[in-house]
This record gives structure tokens, C-alpha cells and sequence, in this order.
């Protein structure tokens, strides 16, 4: 399988497309100013303790304050807390945790105010982003990730991912991190460190160590609420968490992006340096990669399939539900056999739109009805495998009585919703439009405008793909043409997609728009 990881940088955000097989499976953004991200490390004050929720809301600088349920603060609350105020205090003064005596567990079913009281600081970090109304959510249980490893502070655990399923090389990395571990640092290995040498995975630790060290040094001087830790931009904790061997191009469209990924990679894998690219071109990269056609033929109530199968989408307070539909494409000489192959087309569909969209909680999917016990177990058993790239922890029960099928799958971030229908091309929703046939004359009378207000700038023209077609249709004869002539100036027609057939728009050498009022 081929993956691409299309990058489009604005001054204001960041979208990333990860493509496999130039399919768009996965979206991304982040806003330059966002300063909530899930694997943040804050010291918090706690603001009230809610006994009747077994939780607490923790203070972090969110407008709203965060929630900090029991099940979230992990067995080593007493540990984590003796560090903190030790460190804040000063009577701790060294980041490892060698000659730091760990506390006795927590009891999984104890409360809230039985473990600590109002006032206390407490280290947290963010587990999902804030959603809709709700502030982040916390946990206590502080993970430190790399490419490889995973370090949990005062822990001895050590856990190997069971994606690696060969026992001898499990059984290897466990003694090899056993040797090379901090004390009283747990160790989560990687399904990405199968193979690797001590050299590469003793580097990682002290990697992660040294970012225990900045968290520690922080937090003696630190006045709660404040962040210790921020994690990696968006981009780079996708190329910690996806990059492998099978990621043949990564494209960016900004210079200085470039560069970072470039470092980054330099950093993590060396030798993939060299699939990092320089959009080059003029029309905008998503284009350019077909990611703005997929995002508007992907997102919407409705997701038709190759065959003309359809998906419907309804998002509920409770739940996601998705209805399978065959349209009118089942011509099969055996309709239970096409009907299989409906619903094991709209699995995949399914499986990558939970991706794509970043569904999560309870998603409920109505599969057209199968009689054959053999076809169901056959479905199940393909839509595990089609939600086995899915990073986002998810649970698939088999088919109900109904012909229902149960998923639940992990939220950690608000989940993407785009709105892909437009405004009317004709009248911008007035009901009323200028005539379309004298567009040409519209433009062309700008363009002089233009020319006679910028003698010296060279001047590219924005349109849809359909007046770019008609500007530039006969070549010789051209409209293009015939303005170079009249004008002695040439003009960079350029298409769009994001453009309706009437928008049209001027901009400078710079990139920068020329406003006409």
C-alpha cells in the first residue's frame, strides 16, 4: 500500500491528507493558535470536587475548566502528587526517579475526595480536546511518547504492542527495554520498534528523559495554572505515529513547513528524507492531489460507492446511525451473493469514513438483510479488518437479530464536519444574478483597470475551470489571446475548483489579491 501525506499550510492553519492508494482516508487541522492538544502536560489547581460524579474540575487556563474523572487518575495518584509538591517545594531536586519511593496504589473503587482535596496542584494531562460545550478531559496516568517507546513515570511496567505478533521478537525488546529502562519508569513498546537495535531504542529513551527533565525544571518554578509540555504540532506527531516504510511521498506548500518536516525527519528517520516535496505549481496543492475533490464527494449526508451503492450518514445526541443502500445496481444472477458483495463494498466505505470524519461513540449501521449465517460472519470478519488501520481504540459486535451491527469507537477530538454544498453559482443566494454572458466583459474590464493602476505588476487571473477552458479555447484565436494583443500584457489564467462559475479574481506576482473596491 502506498501513503501520502499531502500538507497544506495557510497562515492560520494547518491541513494534512493522508492518502493510501490515492484514496483520502484521514483529514487534519490545527489552527496556528490553538493551545489544547491531546497529550498536553499542565499543572493544574483543582477548582471543585464533585462527589456525585466521582470527578473533579481541574483549572488549566481553559475557559472552561477541565474534567477530571477517578477511573482517569490512574493507580500512582499518590505517587504523581508527592512529586509534584516535592518538585514545586523543592525538597525534590533531581527529574529521575531512581531514589524516589513510589506510594501505594490507589483502589480502583475509591472517591474522588478521599484522595485529595481542593486545593492541591496536581499534574494532568489533556486525554480529548474540548467538544462542543464540554471543557478537555484529564488524566493523571502521564504518558511521555516517542516513535518507539512510550514512557509511563512511576510505573515498572513494561508492555510490548500485541500488534507485533511474533513471540521471540516480543520476547526480545522486553528483556532489551528491561535493560536499558530509568527505574520507576514503565515502558509501552511500539508495534514501530519491532526489529530496531538497543542502540536506536536506548537513544528514544533518553530523548523522552530529557523531556521529563524539562517538565521537572518547569515545575519548580511553575504557578499553576500553567503548561509544561506541549506536545508535537500536528504534522510531526503524524509522522511520529504513521511514518513507516511504506510512506512513499510526503508534499508541503510552504517553505518554512518544508523545512521543519525536513528537520523532523532528519531527526526520526534519515533515510525518508528524501520523499519530502516542494509543492511546485500554481494550482493550490489539494487540487493539485485531487483532495478537494474527494473532500467534497466524501463529506455530506450521502457517500456513493463505485458501484452506485450509497451510504447515508445521520449524526443523532446519541449516536451515529448509517443506512446501507444498494440504489438499483443489484443485477446478480444469485441476489444473496449481491448483496454480500453491496454490503462488504459499503464496509470499507464505512470503515474509511469513520476515519475520514473521525466518528466517535456509538455508531449503529443497518446493513442491507442477509440470510445466510455464513455471509454475516463473513462481513464481521471483513469490517475488522477494514477498521484495522483505524488508530482510534474501537470495539465491532457481530450482526443482531436485526441485521444491525454495533460500533464503538474512540473520541479524542470534535469530529469534522464539512459543509459540502454551495452557494448557488448563479445568485449567490439573492435569487437575482447579473447576466451570465457578460462575464468575459466583466473581467475584461477589470483587467484594464488593473493594467492602467498596476503598469509594472504581472497579474494572474483566478476562475472556475469552466471560464479558464472558454478564455483559453482556440489558442491563437483565444480570448487570452486577443487581450495580450490589445493589451500588450500577458494574463496567467489559472482554474479553480473552489471558484463558482461567476467568481473570478485578480492577485499580484506576491500571490497577494488585488481588491478592486
Amino acid at each position: 500500500m502506498e501513503k501520502e501525506l499531502i500538507i497544506n499550510s495557510t497562515p492560520t492553519e494547518v491541513e494534512i491528507a493522508l492518502m493510501e492508494d490515492s484514496k483520502l482516508v484521514e483529514l487534519h487541522y490545527q489552527k496556528t493558535n490553538n493551545n489544547f492538544t491531546v497529550g498536553d502536560i499542565f499543572v493544574g489547581k483543582i477548582k471543585r470536587l464533585m462527589p456525585g460524579l466521582n470527578a473533579a474540575f481541574v483549572d488549566i487556563g481553559h475557559p472552561k475548566d477541565a474534567f477530571l474523572h477517578y477511573t482517569d487518575l490512574g493507580p500512582k495518584l499518590r505517587s504523581l502528587l508527592k512529586f509534584t509538591a516535592g518538585a514545586m517545594s523543592g525538597s525534590i531536586q533531581n527529574h529521575l526517579l531512581d531514589r524516589f519511593e513510589i506510594e501505594p496504589d490507589i483502589i480502583k473503587t475509591g472517591k474522588v475526595d478521599q484522595v485529595f482535596n481542593k486545593k492541591v496542584p496536581i499534574l494532568v494531562q489533556v486525554l480529548k480536546e474540548p467538544i462542543s460545550t464540554k471543557g478537555p478531559r484529564l488524566s493523571c496516568e502521564l504518558t511521555l511518547p516517542g516513535r518507539y517507546l512510550v514512557l509511563t513515570p512511576f510505573s515498572n511496567i513494561i508492555a510490548v504492542s500485541k500488534k507485533i505478533a511474533n513471540a521471540e521478537e516480543r520476547k526480545r525488546l522486553h528483556v532489551l527495554v528491561e535493560s536499558i529502562r530509568p527505574k520507576n519508569f514503565g515502558v509501552i513498546v511500539r508495534t514501530a520498534a519491532e526489529g530496531k537495535k538497543v542502540a536506536d531504542l536506548n537513544e528514544e529513551i533518553q530523548s523522552i528523559v530529557s523531556k521529563w527533565e524539562d517538565i521537572f525544571s518547569q515545575l519548580t518554578t511553575a504557578k499553576p495554572p500553567a503548561k509544561l509540555l506541549s506536545e508535537l504540532d500536528k504534522t510531526s506527531s503524524i509522522l511520529r505515529d504513521l511514518l513507516s516504510d511504506s510512506f512513499n511521498k510526503i508534499v508541503v506548500n510552504d517553505k518554512q513547513m518544508y523545512a521543519n518536516v525536513k528537520n523532523y525527519l532528519a531527526s526520526i528517520a534519515p533515510d525518508q528524507v528524501r520523499i519530502v516535496n516542494m509543492h511546485k505549481g500554481n494550482r493550490p496543492i489539494f487540487d493539485s492531489f485531487g483532495v478537494t475533490k474527494q473532500i467534497k464527494a466524501s463529506f455530506g449526508k450521502t457517500a456513493t460507492m463505485n458501484s452506485g451503492a450509497y451510504i447515508v450518514i445521520e449524526h443523532t445526541e446519541a449516536m451515529h446511525v448509517i443506512d446501507v443502500n444498494s440504489g438499483h445496481k443489484i443485477g446478480s444472477t444469485s441476489q444473496d451473493d449481491a448483496v454480500l458483495k453491496v454490503n462488504l463494498e459499503a464496509a470499507e466505505e464505512i470503515a474509511r469514513q469513520l476515519r475520514l470524519r473521525d466518528i466517535g461513540g456509538i455508531i449503529l449501521i443497518d446493513f442491507i438483510d442477509m440470510k445466510k449465517p455464513e455471509h454475516k460472519r463473513e462481513l464481521l470478519k471483513e469490517m475488522r479488518q477494514y477498521m484495522k488501520k483505524d488508530r482510534a481504540q474501537h470495539t465491532i459486535l457481530p450482526l443482531s437479530k436485526f441485521g444491525l451491527m454495533q460500533i464503538t469507537r474512540q473520541r479524542v477530538r470534535p469530529e469534522i464536519k464539512i459543509n459540502t454544498s454551495e452557494v448557488c453559482p448563479t445568485c449567490n443566494g439573492t435569487g437575482k444574478i447579473n447576466a451570465s454572458v457578460l462575464i468575459v466583459d466583466e473581467i475584461e474590464r477589470d483587467y484594464n483597470f488593473i493594467i492602467q493602476s498596476r503598469p509594472k505588476s504581472k497579474i494572474k487571473l483566478y476562475v472556475h475551470p469552466y471560464v479558464e477552458a472558454y478564455l483559453k479555447k482556440g489558442w491563437l484565436k483565444s480570448i487570452q489571446m486577443q487581450w495580450y494583443r490589445k493589451y500588450f500584457r500577458w494574463l496567467q489564467i489559472v482554474p479553480s475548483a473552489d471558484y463558482h462559475l461567476t467568481k473570478y479574481q485578480f492577485f499580484d506576482e506576491n500571490d497577494d489579491e488585488i481588491r478592486l473596491n
